[in-house]
């Protein structure tokens, strides 16, 4: 295969490396965008109910001085709201818990898709690397067999006999 052929081969290969490699930080961009609207989102949630349950405190408040005067019919309203309280505290918490949930799973995401890229970069330099061994062994034996075979013809021509060493060339000077 020529030179020209391989540097072709291995430019395309590295082209598609860098296409892989675009491709997944546009993912891994989505990924986080969504992470971050999620995160959002439950922020969102998280400060909507939170003003619902200072409202709530209010209300307990009123609630008491209510209480006192009409003690035996709020007493079962009571109960319910303190119950009603305390699930929109727990719901509150368990969504903070959830963006915190989603935003480990993302950098967890991320480093994942980092090393991916991280070993498909390797694993093309090992395949560039393996092409042109596999392609450059051959064309170097190729390379010798002519020149023997060059070497062989020029002997051959010249009747057999060996220059003297007045008419030796440079790269023979370099032996005697």
């Amino acid at each position: 295969m020529p030179e020209d052929v391989f540097r072709w081969v291995i430019a395309a290969g590295v082209l598609l490396a860098c296409l892989a490699t675009v491709w997944q930080a546009i993912i891994l961009s989505a990924i986080y965008r969504a992470g971050r609207e999620a995160q959002k989102a439950g922020k969102q949630a998280q400060n909507r109910l939170g003003p619902l349950v200072d409202r709530f405190d209010a209300v307990l408040t009123n609630t008491s001085r209510m209480l006192e005067e009409n003690r035996p019919r709020i007493a079962e309203i009571t109960a319910e709201t303190l119950v009603v309280a305390k699930t929109v505290r727990q719901q509150v918490e368990h969504i903070g818990q959830l963006v915190d949930d989603t935003s480990v799973r993302a950098k967890a995401r991320i480093a994942q898709i980092d090393e991916t890229v991280g070993r498909a970069v390797e694993q093309v330099d090992h395949a560039g690397e393996a092409v042109k061994s596999a392609v450059m062994k051959p064309v170097k034996e190729v390379g010798g067999i002519v020149a023997g075979v060059k070497a062989a013809l020029n002997t051959y021509a010249q009747g057999g006999n060996r220059n003297s060493p007045e008419h030796a060339t440079q790269d023979e000077e370099m032996f005697i």
